[in-house]
């Protein structure tokens, strides 16, 4: 069932299983020797005129071709190939050799309309390539994997161990060997399972065996009986069936239709191995293409790749290492009755030789070899929608390659490339297509910097001819939708949201209409929690806008009218809240205290009353800090912002905390206020460095009777988890060693005034420890500036004796 034997003549049929590499080798093996006057390939028809840029230098696989309804891009369908895919082999061969190439599957047109749910790769796993993404079927829809039924009959229990043993580690034939032979026992057990299980629940074959029938009788009258078949093993019967061409249009009769676009788009490894979509599920393209590609010794050859990863990756792997687990890779597989070592014998042969009996190399190198980060190329003159093109000329001004090995990429906004990057990864992603995800820079954290993690995904071609529908440069396109997203925004935060987005992706025609957006939702939303939710948005918008340069003057005049909206809705909002209420609330009180400091800071101040503006804050916290009807969450949380912003006086924080923690307080209600005062990272710090504060912790808790403890512990344990461990050693010390006494300046030295919320005065010795640091530094001589004069308007105290060994200009006044 070959299609062509000694005796008789007719087309050749060659049955494979996609991405298979012992198929592909067969395949061009049977080429080879048949030499056929054309090649007909499973695939939709709309891609004949395609088929010539395979040939060109610019196309790498893995590759796909991309159809698309183009009234409804999202409706998409991918037909991948790999280096190692028979379909690819032949394609390649033909066009070396001067032979016609045509595709004889369903066309595309029909899929799409239908909805039909394209065969994977190795015709085994369904998925929905009329969308891309994975198919649903019933639980009545079963079908039969062929390669199951037949791994069971030769006593196999894994079917991909028996199709590895029987072709994919078999070697080429011989020199005089029939390269048809091997096709023909293969098209013999199919058409054994076809007339057992008909269809095996394939239900929507028998229209595509029709048109593929159909279409082969069109190349025997073009070509004559010498063309060869490349599809898959399990539509071969059906090919060499007899039928008539009434029957077969018949089945083809009524069928939908769509306009469709197809083109070539690049694939990736990664995407090779999953089951959703056309996705194949090949479990190792990698190891797939190492074993199409190894002229000989594939074992050797891939231990060799490991052993050079491994080395990369700084273990000590040497030829030695390569030499035992070859020898130990072999023996598991003769044991085990393989032909070739497969990727279970190699998996156990680095770990017990290599990675010294762990798992620890086995993540690396299933992502880097087994599967692999490979990413296609496509030519420059493919055909693509106007948007694509528009991208790929941005990307290639910018020099952003796609590629599919995530990385990251830093940006410095003040450089005009980077900046340019910037603006196109922002519109991308407002356009629904993430090529890249902002993340937080370990390095700097100004506002000039930006930090991207980059990997480009075959899917967002997809994405691409979606966003065709909004324009055909990334510029107007992202504009429009923009404008049509701030008309049907939901929430006043989504609009915010989208506000902050357009001034990163610099689109000015699209700032007025979310602006007037944003006005009309502020004015009619009266909740203030939504009010607080979208000032950072908002304020982060205006600073981004100040620094790119961008006029964000409107931005800044509905932000300064937004958080006065917040301050006067702030203060009865927070009365009468629950502990989840509080612990939102507290949010929302971090989060405009931060915006505050933002719209107030001092380039701010002539434009908006900066400093207006933070002086009406702090009338706002101190309501909400010293109201006894708040919670004590909130109150505990406005007194530390106020003393973090210096606006408590001397003793202000202790008079406050010392009120909070009187006995007349519940206690958890007193929990509460130490947790919104003292809790985050930070707190631990302040409580080690301020031993008043510390103290009326300490006398507040030990107070606590011994009913309320076990409602204050969880939320005293919750508080002072958050700290670091040496903060915990440090505040563990303190208490253990008790209240100490301040010590007393020196005779004739003034008192420094305290730092509020640090002890009382400077510790003149422990800052002159740090003096030869800082000079050496500074440049700074042993006793000041070297070319400094001395002041002849200071005069030593006279109530104090000379001390000769203390200089008479040291910055601190210590005792050396």
């Amino acid at each position: 069932m070959s299609g062509r034997t000694a005796d008789r003549g007719g087309p050749v049929l060659l049955g494979v299983r996609h991405h298979g590499p012992g198929s592909a080798r067969a395949v061009r093996a049977a080429l080879e020797q048949c030499r056929p006057a054309a090649v007909l390939i499973e695939g939709p028809p709309e891609a004949d005129e395609l088929v010539p840029l395979a040939a060109q230098e610019g196309m790498r696989p893995p590759v796909a071709l991309l159809a698309h309804a183009q009234d409804d891009p999202g409706r998409a369908a991918f037909w991948p190939l790999a280096e190692f895919s028979p379909e690819w082999v032949a394609m390649r061969w033909a066009l070396a050799h001067g032979v016609p190439v045509r595709f004889i599957d369903l066309p595309a047109a029909h899929s799409l309309a239908r909805g039909d749910d394209e065969e994977t790769a190795d015709d085994q796993e369904p998925a929905d390539e009329a969308t891309g993404r994975p198919g649903a079927r019933s639980g009545a829809e079963v079908r039969i994997d062929p390669i199951g039924v037949l791994a069971e009959a030769a006593g196999y229990d894994d079917p991909e161990r028996w199709w590895e043993d029987v072709i994919e580690h078999r070697g080429s034939a011989g020199a005089g060997a029939d390269a048809l032979a091997p096709f023909a026992a293969l098209a013999d057990a199919m058409g054994a399972l076809r007339e057992t299980y008909g269809d095996g629940g394939h239900d929507r074959d028998p229209v595509r065996e029709a048109h593929m029938r159909l279409r082969l009788r069109a190349a025997r009258r073009e070509f004559g009986d010498d063309v060869a078949v490349v599809c898959g093993a399990w539509h071969v019967p059906a090919l060499a069936r007899r039928t008539t061409m009434t029957a077969d249009r018949q089945l083809l009769k009524g069928l939908p239709k769509v306009k469709t676009a197809v083109t070539w788009v690049p694939w990736t490894h990664r995407r090779l191995s999953r089951r959703s979509g056309y996705g194949a599920g090949i479990a190792s393209p990698g190891w797939y293409g190492h074993l199409f590609s190894a002229p000989d010794r594939p074992v050797e050859r891939w231990l060799t790749k490991v052993a050079g990863l491994l080395r990369e990756e700084d273990y000590a792997v040497s030829s030695a290492h390569v030499i035992e687990a070859v020898r130990l890779a072999e023996g598991l597989a003769t044991v085990r009755g393989r032909p070739l070592a497969g990727l279970t014998e190699l998996d156990d042969a680095v770990r017990a030789v290599m990675g010294d009996g762990t798992d620890a190399p086995s993540s690396l190198i299933h992502d880097r070899l087994v599967v692999g980060e490979v990413l296609g190329e496509v030519p420059e003159d493919a055909p693509a929608v106007p948007l694509q093109q528009d991208i790929d000329r941005s990307r290639r001004t910018l020099r952003l390659k796609p590629e599919a090995l995530e990385r990251e990429l830093e940006l410095d906004l003040r450089k005009e490339t980077d900046a340019g990057r910037s603006r196109l990864l922002h519109r991308l992603r407002l356009l629904g297509i993430p090529w890249g995800e902002p993340t937080r820079s370990r390095g700097s954290t100004g506002t000039f910097r930006e930090t991207w993690r980059l990997r480009w995904e075959p899917e967002l071609s997809v994405r691409v001819a979606e966003a065709g529908i909004w324009g055909t440069t990334v510029l107007s396109a992202a504009t429009a939708k923009a404008a049509s997203g701030a008309a049907g925004a939901a929430g006043l935060a989504e609009v915010t949201a989208l506000a902050e987005r357009c001034l990163l992706a610099e689109l000015p025609d699209a700032l007025p209409v979310v602006m007037q957006a944003l006005a009309d939702r502020a004015a009619l939303d009266a909740d203030v929690g939504h009010l607080a939710q979208a000032l950072p948005a908002l304020v982060r918008s205006v600073r981004y806008g100040d620094v790119r340069g961008t006029d964000a003057a409107a931005l800044r005049e509905v932000a300064t009218g937004l958080a006065e909206r917040v301050f006067v809705g702030l203060p009865p909002a927070c009365l009468g809240l629950d502990a989840d209420g509080a612990a939102e609330m507290r949010g929302h009180l971090d989060a405009t205290h931060q915006a505050v400091g933002l719209l107030g800071q001092p380039e701010s101040e002539r434009q908006a009353g900066g400093k207006q503006l933070r002086a009406r804050w702090t009338g706002v916290l101190r309501a909400v800090g010293e109201r006894d009807a708040v919670s004590g969450l909130l109150r505990g949380r406005a007194t530390r912002l106020l003393l973090d912003d210096g606006e408590l006086g001397d003793g202000g924080a202790e008079r406050l905390m010392g009120l909070a923690l009187s006995p007349g307080t519940p206690p958890t209600d007193a929990a509460g206020w130490i947790e919104g005062f003292a809790g985050g990272g930070d707190g631990g710090m302040l409580l080690v460095h301020d031993a008043r504060l510390l103290a009326l912790v300490d006398g507040w808790l030990t107070g606590v009777p011994d009913a309320a403890f076990t409602d204050v512990l969880p939320l005293l344990r919750r508080t002072f988890a958050e700290y670091e461990t040496g903060v915990r050693r440090t505040l563990g010390e303190l208490v253990r060693r008790g209240p100490a006494t301040a010590p007393r300046p020196p005779a004739g030295d003034a008192p420094d005034a305290a730092v509020p919320g640090f002890g009382p005065g400077l510790d003149r010795d422990r800052a002159a420890a740090v003096l030869p640091t800082l000079r050496m530094l500074l440049g700074i001589g042993q006793h000041g500036f070297d070319d400094e004069q001395p002041d002849p308007s200071r005069r030593a105290d006279p109530s104090r004796p000379a001390d000769p060994s203390r200089p008479a200009d040291d910055l601190t006044g210590a005792r050396t």
